[in-house]
């Protein structure tokens, strides 16, 4: 299997309905939560890409675009963006989807470095 089929099979998607008990004073979606999300949301995709153990050792930037109120759909979708020997950036973005009608638009866009690491915990090859 070449790189770009292990991409393509790393990517991962998973929806979440956005809870007033996941949202801050002004209902929307608490941003720490967002975070645990998408830092969730990198940790499958870095470990469906390598199948080995990886650690989040950096988040680049995280770009808050758009509010996501209470009472929608999330969608997370995060993707193996670059490649080096031992670590791996995966992005991540969320959509934002009405749970009553097709609209769909992109909030928040992150980047993850992730490090495989052996039992030791010292680095190993991602590949």
């Amino acid at each position: 299997m070449n790189i770009e089929e292990k991409i393509n099979l790393s990517e991962t998607r998973i929806f979440k309905a956005v809870f007033p008990n996941t949202t801050n004073h002004y209902d929307t979606l608490f941003g720490g939560t967002a975070m645990h999300l998408m830092d969730e949301v990198a940790f499958i995709t870095a470990t469906r890409f390598t199948r080995k153990r990886v650690v989040t050792v950096s988040s680049d930037r995280i770009d808050f675009s758009k509010p996501i109120p209470a009472g929608t759909i999330i969608e997370l979708v995060g993707r193996v963006a670059h490649i080096g020997n031992t670590s791996l950036k995966v992005s991540v973005e969320i959509f934002i989807e009405e749970m009553y009608s097709f609209e769909r638009e992109k909030a928040i866009t992150g980047t993850f470095t992730f490090v495989a690491i052996d039992e030791h915990k010292k680095p190993v090859s991602v590949v």
